[in-house]
């Protein structure tokens, strides 16, 4: 008796001990983000403004606002997810529903895309110079660029959305077989909305990296920090912006930090629509009608 108190004891204490590494690596990861944040509130707070938003960047960034720069870094990223998200997701339930775990079709596919997520983003800026920018005739574009990062989150996507429709269980295919369902329509009306949160965080890592990045653009959608007037103009990115303020611009500093500040607004604002949007499609098509 005495044995087993001792290891119900030792039980507790390391699920104590468990409990306070959870916490603790919870609260560094919240102070580390909390000290970011304040970082950038005390250095640019004071320059946000509405006219930053809507006017035009003069004096090479140090004065005016990020106007344009907005405008070209939402096109920039409705063309790559317009791209990635149809080809990914299918991609995603072709290996998932209609492709053996064990084919040879289905181990080339995965495997290709581990490679591609491996691949630096200064590669994915080359490739799509060469190919989008030069071979097709695209020059520095915004849809150059939109098309280079489409590449970039395909690995993203497809690999969350396959993980998330495998994770639905057997269950809901054997009822709808036995209701006489099509896979297709099992596919659309059961398995897409069970995994909408594998497909909301798949949407929302793409987007994270979509808008941030700045090597893939620098070859592909430009430096131009003008409005654009198509998809065909050249049009700078808020990511990229930022890096020009803070290191090649003297005494960009403030509308540096003003214009990040702006980014993780436009960032949280992106992520919370989507996660609203995506659970108002799970429950519509989850209920029956």
């Amino acid at each position: 008796m005495p044995e087993a108190v001792s290891m119900k004891l030792a039980h507790v204490h390391r699920d104590r001990l468990a409990q306070l590494a959870v916490c603790l690596a919870a609260f560094v990861v919240c102070a580390a983000f909390a000290w970011i944040v304040g970082d950038l509130v005390r250095g640019g707070l004071g320059h946000l403004s509405w006219g930053f938003l809507v006017d035009s960047p003069r004096d090479a960034g140090r004065a005016g606002g990020i106007g344009p720069i907005l405008v070209s870094t939402l096109l920039i990223l409705l063309v790559a997810l317009m791209a990635a998200l149809p080809l990914g997701w299918a991609t995603a339930a072709l290996l998932a529903e209609y492709v053996s775990a064990n084919s040879g079709f289905g181990y080339a596919v995965r495997y290709s895309l581990q490679v591609l997520a491996g691949v630096p983003s200064i590669v994915f800026g080359l490739f799509g110079n060469a190919f989008f920018s030069i071979y097709l005739g695209m020059g520095f574009s915004i849809l150059s660029g939109g098309l280079t990062l489409a590449c970039m989150l395909l690995p993203i996507l497809v690999s969350t959305a396959e993980a998330g429709l495998r994770a639905v269980p057997d269950s809901y295919r054997l009822s709808a077989a036995a209701l006489g369902m099509s896979r297709a329509t099992t596919l659309f009306r059961l398995l897409l909305p069970a995994a909408a949160p594998a497909l909301a965080a798949g949407l929302l890592l793409g987007i994270g990296r979509a808008i941030a990045e700045t090597a893939a653009l620098l070859f592909t959608s430009g430096y131009v920090d003008r409005m654009p007037g198509s998809l065909l103009d050249s049009g700078r990115s808020l990511a990229i912006h930022i890096f020009d303020l803070s290191m090649n611009v003297s005494g960009g500093d403030t509308p540096a930090h003003a214009s990040v500040l702006v980014l993780i607004a436009v960032l949280l604002f992106i992520n919370m629509v989507a996660m609203r949007l995506t659970a108002r499609w799970q429950h519509g098509k989850m209920v029956p009608e």
